[in-house]
């Protein structure tokens, strides 16, 4: 079985049923076996998109609590790699952090409702990353 790595737009859909990837999200999590992995980066980005939701941001918390996402990433002992990620292309952290995570676990699949991460993010400066996105996906506007 593959390495799931979930990004931040999943997260948010799943919980917010007026989000368009909301259904694609639900059939994801009804999919895939946790733990799915992600970075603490991913989970404060998706706390903060979810804090207009009630309880949005404790679900969140709840998610990991009940061992459905796993954080799996220490920052401290990737910050070279994550800082030259974030220079050669001017990705945000979390992004960064889960390109890193794509090279650690080569037989991943990133959860993502970001085509970047199948149109403009690489891993290892060359390699695609396998990416599960929702048919519709576009590009996200900076």
């Amino acid at each position: 079985m593959r390495t799931v790595i979930i990004d931040t737009g999943p997260l948010v859909a799943f919980l917010n049923r007026r989000d368009r990837h909301h259904v694609w999200a639900a059939e994801q999590f009804g999919a895939l076996a946790p733990p799915l992995l992600t970075c603490e980066a991913v989970l404060s980005e998706a706390a903060y998109l979810v804090r207009g939701l009630a309880g949005g941001p404790e679900a969140i918390l709840e998610f990991v609590a009940r061992g459905v996402v796993k954080p799996a990433f220490r920052l401290q002992e990737e910050v070279t790699a994550v800082k030259a990620l974030m220079r050669r292309y001017a990705r945000d952290l979390a992004d960064a952090c889960l390109v890193r995570m794509s090279e650690i676990h080569s037989d991943c699949v990133v959860l993502t409702s970001d085509s970047e991460f199948r149109d403009v993010h690489r891993r290892h400066g060359r390699q695609v990353i396998p990416t599960l996105l929702p048919p519709d996906a576009k590009r996200r506007r900076r």
